[in-house]
């Protein structure tokens, strides 16, 4: 933000929360195996936005948002509650890195969150209008809840090193 003229209002959204408000925020977060999904009323101009860490709860504890179930539902809810309409919805998903080069597939706990996205928002009937899913960097992302747009960015480890080595076996 320059001195003396205002802007957004910025939140850093931590793991395991959904950010949801009816004014334009700057969101940003941190996603490793995580995702995050962002859900934008284009006719309101108004977002939300969550980050899980594991795709389903399965009935222990509390039904939190670590959960990719539980976060798109709360996610979903949030915005409906605020007068969103569904059918005015789009969705834009991102993360699901294996970034510590382990498990692949059905036993990435990045894929397993990426197809919980996928299939949690085409049952909703939410369309995916975008998304930077996979690999094996980590990525940050800045998401205005009013236009919609995300910036992305992909991490490196700090010694410029890829997370894993060319045959796919973790560094």
């Amino acid at each position: 933000m320059v001195p003396g003229i205002e802007g957004p209002a910025t939140h850093y959204l931590y793991p395991c929360t959904v950010f949801v408000h009816r004014a334009e925020y700057i969101v940003s977060t941190i996603l490793g195996s995580c995702v995050a999904v962002c859900l934008r009323d284009r006719v309101l101009a108004m977002g939300g936005i969550n980050h899980y860490m594991l795709a389903l709860w399965n009935g222990d504890g509390l039904p939190t948002p670590k959960y990719g179930n539980i976060a798109i539902e709360t996610l979903l809810k949030a915005m409906l509650g605020r007068g969103c309409l569904r059918e005015n919805l789009t969705a834009k998903i991102f993360g699901g890195a294996n970034v510590i080069g382990s498990g692949q597939g059905a036993f990435s706990v990045g894929e397993r969150n990426i197809a919980l996205a996928r299939d949690v928002l085409a049952r909703e009937g939410l369309p995916i209008v975008a998304e930077d899913v996979g690999g094996d960097a980590g990525r940050k992302i800045i998401y205005n809840t009013r236009t919609g747009v995300v910036l992305v960015s992909r991490l490196k480890r700090m010694d410029g090193q890829p997370l894993v080595l060319p045959d796919g076996r973790p560094r």
